[in-house]
């Protein structure tokens, strides 16, 4: 699914206005201590349904997080790559993906939405295509590239179905 998120972030915002939510302003939840819940984006991807539910439930208080991508976290992994063992051609490969990510810089790459509720945290999660990419180039770097079955490379070891 392709979305632009700075297109939907502000649709996200007057949407929150106009239900009257106390919007926090705050970071992400995936480091909460609260057993959490995550919205099934792909078959309820409009924020207005997750935002629907949680005045349901009497909410009125929701976190909102957004990330802006910067060239800063992909000279972060520019040094990663640098202090990795990979051979010359995964270098250069991963190193012209990165270069090209740098053009979405000060773009909106991740946005939450998220709310507490009997000792839940229900979270709606949202990442553009370009930054799913940059996070899988991160896991390449830290795990390795490895080889599928069909002796071409696959991040990660074969650690994540590809259905």
């Amino acid at each position: 699914m392709h979305i632009n998120l700075d297109t939907l972030k502000d649709d996200i915002q007057n949407s929150l206005a106009k239900e009257h939510f106390v919007v926090f302003h705050g970071y992400a939840r995936a480091l909460d201590n609260l057993p959490a819940v995550y919205w099934d984006i792909e078959a309820h991807p409009d924020h207005e349904e997750f935002l629907q539910t949680a005045k349901a439930v009497g909410v009125s208080l929701i976190v909102f997080h957004q990330q802006a991508f910067s060239t800063a976290m992909v000279d972060d992994a520019m040094d990663r790559l640098e202090s990795g063992e990979l051979s010359a051609d995964d270098y250069r490969l991963i190193q012209g993906r990165l270069e090209e990510l740098r053009r979405y810089d000060g773009f909106t790459c991740a946005m939450e939405l998220s709310f507490d509720h009997e000792g839940r945290a229900y979270i709606y999660e949202l990442s553009s295509e370009w930054y799913d990419e940059y996070s899988e180039i991160l896991d390449e770097l830290e795990f390795g590239v490895a080889e599928d079955e069909d002796g071409g490379e696959d991040p990660i070891g074969g650690y994540f179905s590809k259905n």
